[in-house]
């Protein structure tokens, strides 16, 4: 189960990188269940804010465990953010000038099982309660956050309990098997010849996916070949539509950007911008 190797997510900000927004890459062993680690580096001082600030989320494939620590009021928030299909905007209210840090854990979809033991059904655009899936884990975070305040310092805690409650006998061989079919055509499989491949109805195919990922495997084939699309996007200086068109094999260009602005909320373009926004030091995004 190494899709990791030949598949990456990305989101809307992949370069993102300062005080309040880092990502860490997880021990080899946990490569190819964990997308990264991620949260402020350490307690940084949210200046007061008399605006709303609002940010984009894209569909990456994965699913987050989120704490935000707010040391000022001395309370810990908590968010276990599902699998998404679409994008959405996330609105930061106007505050008072706060001490605070987040620490968060990305998980590949198909992962997430392996760790939890409850089922998938409803983790489609769901966000819950850290315990519901995970009551151990929240727990013994939460007892430590405020004294272990670092990135890294918090990243080792969590691994040490994902590496002894990792159970790959919950790994469905029916779903790893549609898994890498989906990706070996980046994404591009329907789900007839998907369950053909695998030796399966499409109805039993669906109900599998649905416990174990909860979305469809059309929904998630689609969300994929949007990744890999958004992957070749912001990696190429000089982005070309048409050859995207044939290597995706979607019906037209029109088609295409269609269906890029249905996971992204933005043109290609503007996407791109967005992407590269402050960050001088990589290439030039150049033109759409």
């Amino acid at each position: 189960m190494e899709f990791h190797k030949i598949y990456r997510p990305l989101t809307a900000t992949p370069f993102k990188k300062d005080e309040t927004y880092m990502e860490i890459e997880p021990c080899e062993a946990l490569k190819p269940y964990i997308r990264c680690f991620w949260g402020t580096s350490g307690p940084i001082v949210r200046s007061e804010c008399r605006e709303s600030v609002s940010s984009v989320v894209t569909p990456d494939t994965c699913m987050d465990i989120m704490f935000d620590i707010d040391y000022t009021n001395n309370r810990i928030c908590n968010d276990f953010a599902g699998i998404n299909i679409s994008s959405f905007q996330i609105h930061a209210m106007p505050g008072k000038e706060r001490k605070i840090s987040s620490f968060a854990i990305r998980f590949y979809a198909w992962a997430v099982i392996l760790f939890s033991g409850e089922s998938m059904r409803d983790a489609k655009d769901l966000y819950c309660d850290v315990g519901y899936y995970f009551p151990k884990l929240k727990k013994l975070l939460e007892d430590r956050l405020f004294t272990m305040d670092s990135l890294m310092e918090r990243k080792a805690i969590a691994e040490k309990y994902l590496l002894e409650n990792f159970h790959p006998e919950r790994m469905n061989h029916v779903v790893s098997d549609a898994l890498y079919e989906i990706f070996q055509n980046k994404g591009n499989i329907r789900t007839l010849q998907l369950a053909r491949e695998v030796h399966i109805s499409t109805r039993q195919l669906e109900r599998l996916f649905k416990e174990n990922i909860g979305i469809s495997p059309k929904q998630l084939s689609s969300v994929i070949r949007y990744q890999y699309l958004w992957n070749d996007i912001v990696g190429s200086a000089r982005f070309d539509v048409l050859d995207a068109v044939i290597k995706y094999q979607y019906a037209d260009q029109a088609h295409l950007l269609h269906d890029f602005k249905r996971f992204h909320s933005m043109s290609i373009q503007e996407a791109k911008e967005l992407a590269f926004k402050n960050v001088a030091f990589l290439q030039d995004p150049g033109r759409a």
